[in-house]
């Protein structure tokens, strides 16, 4: 039975005690001397003793008076509260809503005795519930704006090359032919920031496994120890200072912004990576803020390990300085430069005496260390030219120096090394279920820090996507990829062509509350 029901019975029933009592003890009065008179064959009651029933009838009617009135000045809560001390004491709860079943024992209860205890025992016994839920709402509240995202992406590519292995030359993802092919797996939680709310913390968490995971993480030259990191594509947390118009922090680990283009599929334009995706920084570990000038500026620092490096392989932490200018809503512009030091300061030793260290963290220092410096100049802007049309241009120019540790040149600046370029992008959606995409790229690589050899490396692509439904996209794919130097697998061991091409079939799927671009 509910507490509403049990509290409308429960209520007349003890008023109606007051009255029953006094009705009783009128009844009483009244008769005993009417009985006295039958009995005796007296005379009628004096004037004397009908003025003193007088009395007792007034005295009692003030009293159910003053009951009354108390019942009706009790809280609401203390009456609930005392309804199931009473069903206990009646032998259970079915009887708590039926006064057929009430005890004799607690109608007669002082009242004031019964509204002290029942509440103060049913408290103790609600108190850990109640403290349960308030945890429990908590949690909710905290969760209310977070989500779960998943994605799913895979690829069949034929290279008609057929290179030996089966292998695409200079891609970054669609690295394998001929084979169906986990491109990536992803698990996304996010609960960002919400300063309308009162929410000025968050946090974020990308799982990723798959063959990107490889060319985000795999590389030992980079991470002294990746398989402690490589399936957290980014883990970082946000707090909004109340700074001016909000300043944004982020501490952890995430995806870099340098280039236009980012990791997850159903973002891009196209199916496949350009070079620049594949030579520019995949992430960064370390602290970084933009803070809003206005609704048309937002200006950017980074402070990190390095370039792809979860721990720093030197002591020197690199630093981003940019800008993101919105002049108007079809118009995003992106500026960085970034100043930085990828050379490690140690090499990794077998062993380093008895004192105990974590796996791959014994270390012999470099003397003299590589300081040369890495410069990189990015900047992209992208253009909704037409409700239907969106152009994007990207620019970059990278250089780097590093000092020659050699026994002919000990400690010596070696000759810089340039890459320099940058893509086009354009794409028509013709409906929401239709689009045609294009891209076309060139990276001149002086000194062969991109592919190992100087070279200049063009690309130009087409993409088709035909998006089932919401979450279900299928992509196809052309690209031609072609150099001045030999650089491409073929079907003969050491024999390199100057161009490959592929064709791909890209399927992705992905689901979640998350909106926008992951």
């Amino acid at each position: 039975m509910n507490k509403h029901f049990t509290r409308s019975r429960r209520t007349p029933l003890s008023t109606n005690s007051a009255r029953h009592l006094f009705w009783m003890f009128f009844a009483m009065l009244v008769c005993c001397p009417v009985g006295r008179a039958q009995a005796g064959d007296q005379a009628p009651a004096s004037a004397e003793e009908v003025k003193q029933l007088r009395e007792v009838v007034q005295s009692l009617l003030t009293r159910v008076t003053q009951l009354e009135n108390e019942l009706k000045q009790r809280p609401s809560v203390s009456v609930a509260r005392l309804e199931p001390a009473a069903a206990l004491s009646n032998g259970g709860p079915s009887n708590a809503g039926s006064s057929a079943y009430a005890s004799p024992s607690t109608e007669a209860a002082p009242a004031a005795a019964l509204n002290v205890v029942a509440p103060t025992q049913s408290a103790s016994l609600q108190a850990p519930k109640e403290q349960s839920n308030v945890v429990d709402r908590a949690i909710l509240d905290y969760l209310h704006g977070a989500t779960l995202n998943f994605a799913l992406d895979e690829y069949y590519s034929y290279n008609f090359n057929k290179p030996v292995g089966r292998v695409n030359a200079l891609r970054a993802y669609d690295v394998l032919s001929n084979n169906i092919s986990l491109n990536q797996a992803d698990v996304v939680f996010e609960r960002a920031p919400n300063v309308d709310a009162g929410q000025r913390f968050g946090v974020r968490v990308d799982l990723q496994f798959g063959q990107a995971t490889d060319t985000l993480q795999g590389n030992p030259l980079n991470e002294p120890r990746p398989d402690i990191y490589r399936n957290i594509f980014q883990a970082y947390g946000t707090y909004v200072a109340p700074i001016g118009n909000g300043l944004t922090i982020d501490v952890g680990k995430w995806g870099s912004s340098i280039g236009i283009e980012g990791n997850y599929t159903k973002d891009q334009m196209n199916y496949s990576r350009a070079y620049w995706f594949d030579f520019l920084p995949f992430y960064h570990m370390g602290v970084r803020a933009a803070y809003k000038v206005n609704d048309e500026l937002t200006l950017n620092y980074w402070i990190v390990n390095g370039t792809n490096q979860a721990e720093a392989t030197n002591g020197f932490k690199d630093e981003l300085f940019g800008f993101t200018a919105t002049p108007t809503k079809k118009i995003t512009w992106n500026v960085n430069y970034y100043l930085g030091q990828e050379h490690p300061d140690r090499t990794v030793v077998s062993s380093n005496g008895p004192i105990p260290v974590q796996p791959g963290l014994t270390f012999q220092a470099i003397t003299p260390a590589p300081n040369g410096k890495l410069h990189i100049f990015d900047s992209y802007v992208s253009w909704q030219a037409a409700p239907k049309l969106t152009l994007a241009l990207e620019g970059d120019y990278v250089i780097q120096r590093l000092w020659e540790n050699t026994n002919t040149a000990l400690g010596q600046s070696s000759a810089p090394s340039h890459t320099i370029g940058g893509a086009g992008y354009a794409k028509y959606q013709f409906s929401p279920k239709f689009a045609v995409a294009g891209r076309v790229e060139y990276l001149s690589d002086r000194g062969g820090m991109f592919s190992g050899i100087t070279q200049a490396l063009k690309e130009t692509t087409a993409t088709f996507d035909y998006k089932l439904t919401e979450g279900f996209l299928m992509r196809y794919e052309w690209r031609r990829d072609f150099s001045n130097q030999p650089s491409f697998f073929t079907d003969k061991n050491g024999v390199l062509s100057k161009e490959q091409q592929t064709a791909t079939v890209g399927v992705v799927w992905w689901v979640g509350r998350k909106e926008g671009a992951w």
